[in-house]
C-alpha cells in the first residue's frame, strides 16, 4: 500500500479511481490482469507511469462495461476501452484486441503500484510489448516507450530473448 499512498499524497488519484476500480472488479469476480507498462514495473526496475493497462476476460468485457460504466467515465476506442474519474489523473485502459483475451487465465498475482494485482505472465507482458512496437497507427513517442519496456524486459530476464524478433532487436542495439 505504500506506492497507493505516495498516489494520493502527491494527488495523483484524490477520487480514490484505483482503489475503486480494482473493487469493483474483485467484488464481480472479474478476471483480469495488468499488462502493457505497469505489468513490465511487476517484472523489472519500474518506471512512474499514471497508466495502468488491463486485459478483461472476453466473456465478461460487456458485464465490466456495465459495472464500470455506472461509477467511471468510458471512453471506447477501436482497441480499448479507456476508463477514467473526475478527481484522478490516472489513467486505466483495459485492452480489447483479441490477442490479449487469454492472458487473464496466464496471470498470477505480484505487486503493482502497492497493490497485489494478478499480472500477465512476463511472456505475455513482453509479447504485447513486441505487438505495440510493430503497431504502424502507434505514435512513435510510445513505439519508443515499447522499446525501452523491452529492454526493460530482457535486462531483468535475459531468456526472453529469443522471443524477441530480429527487427526490434536491432532497433535495440
Amino acid at each position: 500500500m505504500q506506492a497507493l499512498a505516495f498516489w494520493k499524497a502527491v494527488a495523483m488519484d484524490r477520487a480514490n479511481f484505483l482503489e475503486g476500480l480494482i473493487g469493483v472488479l474483485g467484488e464481480h469476480n472479474i478476471r483480469y490482469c495488468v499488462i502493457g507498462g505497469q505489468g513490465v514495473n511487476a517484472y523489472a526496475d519500474p518506471l512512474v507511469s499514471l497508466d495502468l493497462d488491463l486485459v478483461v476476460a472476453v466473456d465478461q468485457l460487456k458485464e465490466v462495461e456495465k459495472l464500470l460504466g455506472e461509477r467511471f467515465h468510458l471512453e471506447w476506442f477501436p482497441h480499448s476501452l479507456n476508463v477514467s474519474a473526475e478527481g484522478s489523473q490516472i489513467r486505466v485502459q483495459i485492452q480489447t484486441d483479441p490477442r490479449y483475451f487469454q492472458f487473464p487465465e496466464r496471470s498470477s498475482v505480484r505487486e503493482v503500484l502497492g497493490l497485489r494485482l494478478p499480472v500477465a505472465a512476463v511472456e505475455d507482458v513482453l509479447d504485447g510489448k513486441i505487438w505495440a512496437v510493430q503497431d504502424p497507427e502507434r505514435r512513435a513517442s510510445k513505439r519508443r516507450k515499447d522499446l525501452l519496456d523491452i529492454e526493460r524486459l530482457i535486462d531483468a530476464h535475459p531468456l526472453l530473448r529469443v522471443r524477441i524478433p530480429a527487427e526490434i532487436l536491432a532497433q535495440l542495439a
